[in-house]
């Protein structure tokens, strides 16, 4: 399989996969269920979308301003305009091929910087890294907090046999890639430990850097910024209204994955999302309507933002 075919199967599959889940969720619904889904669009308090989508800005702010951290650290200079532009490109590009917003937003600066795209490259996967590293830390604890309600539905729904034995095949793959990455001499793992050399020595020049607590101040408030903003379209309907905030936690960490594997999320973030809250008595049709409207109300804002980018960046930066 060629490059071209890869990155073109990356686009499909991702999106067929989620106009199956579509269409596959919708035939489950009765009548009353659709009628109930349709409602809730309908009368969802959208106040709450808007106050969830002017945090999710501010996220977005708080981004840009902490990328100029690491390029200062490698002596390059951008403006906070040029920066906020390239997150936004980077979001929008994101929704096509999976993790290719990075590449965008190096790129943006290589052409409007002159800054060489792997310097630019390289700042990006630090910051990756660090937010890589909160959202395990985010993960645990939520896995912490929720344990007997997800213990329970694995149990009913894969057998404790199967969970033995999937939990005894991950910790032998584990340990034999552990073994394999030490003790190898093959090249195509001495490439590995380099490049993970290079990764790891880039994460933590972060800590080395002058700047270094603001950046993790703005790294841990993006992180905020996302559960607030997800916390709040709760709000937007009744159902959802009075969960607690470990059923957000459980949530917003499963529709995070859900979006980071696939195209943006496009239809498995509402039926994921759909079938997290269900475990905690919210109906299905609800749990689904709820998803489409925080995943098409963020997925505009990305658009809108990343549209508006494309657009100003060779108006305001010619020369």
């Amino acid at each position: 399989m060629n490059k071209k075919t890869g990155r073109i199967l990356s686009i499909i599959l991702p999106l067929l996969l989620g106009v199956f889940l579509i269409i596959y969720m919708y035939r489950q619904f009765t009548p009353a269920e659709l009628d109930k889904l349709l409602a809730d669009f309908k009368n969802a308090d959208y106040l709450y979308i808007y106050l969830s989508l002017f945090i999710a800005l501010t996220g977005y702010i708080s981004r840009a301003y902490r990328w100029k951290y690491t390029l200062e650290h490698l002596g390059y200079q951008s403006s906070f305009p040029l920066n906020f532009f390239a997150v936004n490109i980077g979001y929008l590009v994101n929704m096509t091929i999976p993790r290719s917003g990075e590449v965008a937003r190096a790129l943006v600066l290589k052409n409007y910087r002159n800054v060489p795209f792997d310097k630019a490259f390289g700042t990006i996967i630090s910051e990756r890294i660090i937010d890589l590293i909160l959202l395990v830390f985010f993960i645990a604890g939520t896995v912490i907090l929720q344990f007997g309600t997800l213990k329970e539905y694995l149990i009913e729904k894969i057998p404790v046999e199967k969970l033995l034995f999937y939990g005894l095949l991950l910790g032998v793959i584990f340990i034999g890639a552990i073994l394999l990455f030490m003790y190898s001499r093959s090249k195509w793992i001495k490439k590995l430990k380099i490049k993970i050399s290079g990764l790891t020595e880039g994460a933590l020049s972060v800590f080395k850097m002058p700047n270094k607590w603001p950046f993790l101040l703005h790294s841990l408030y993006i992180w905020v910024s996302y559960v607030l903003m997800f916390y709040i379209t709760i709000y937007a309907l009744p159902e959802t209204s009075g969960i607690s905030f470990g059923v957000v936690a459980t949530a917003f960490v499963i529709g995070s994955l859900a979006i980071t594997f696939t195209n943006g999320g496009f239809g498995v973030y509402p039926v994921v999302l759909a079938t997290i809250l269900e475990l905690y008595g919210v109906p299905m049709a609800t749990g689904t309507a709820f998803g489409w409207i925080v995943w098409s109300s963020q997925i505009a804002l990305i658009i809108l933002l990343g549209g508006i980018s494309f657009l100003l960046l060779p108006l305001l930066y010619r020369k």
